[in-house]
């Protein structure tokens, strides 16, 4: 059974920072991108980063360019999101998600299609 399991959220104040992680089982093969999405209340939900397991190729959103940096340890089948300077409209749930990927381009997460699995998802919170 393919599962995600998220970790790492809570309460951190403007400018700092949070190291997310997004730990996959079940998995058979490294054909697969783990994309970061992020919804607010009363918002969208909306791609943060993703990252494809063979080769690491990443794609960022535009308003986390230069502050979040995501990364992979395929050992572990772990996918972590590494978030810096944040800032109070960076507060969400954050999920990851999984898609089949079998090339080493640049993944795609503009949007949730084709993302076929899910974590249950954790809070981020940036509050003074």
């Amino acid at each position: 059974q393919l599962q995600l399991v998220e970790s790492g959220g809570g309460l951190v104040q403007p400018g700092g920072s949070l190291r997310l992680s997004c730990a996959a089982s079940g998995f058979t093969s490294d054909y697969y991108a783990i994309g970061w999405f992020r919804q607010a209340p009363g918002k969208e939900r909306e791609g943060v980063s993703c990252i494809s397991m063979i080769g690491g190729s990443t794609s960022y959103a535009d308003s986390v360019k230069g502050r979040f940096t995501i990364s992979r340890d395929n050992a572990k089948n772990t996918v972590y999101l590494q978030m810096n300077s944040l800032k109070p409209e960076d507060t969400a749930v954050y999920y990851c998600a999984a898609r089949p990927w079998r090339a080493t381009v640049q993944p795609t997460c503009d949007t949730s299609r084709g993302y076929v699995y899910w974590g249950q998802g954790t809070q981020v919170t940036v509050s003074s």
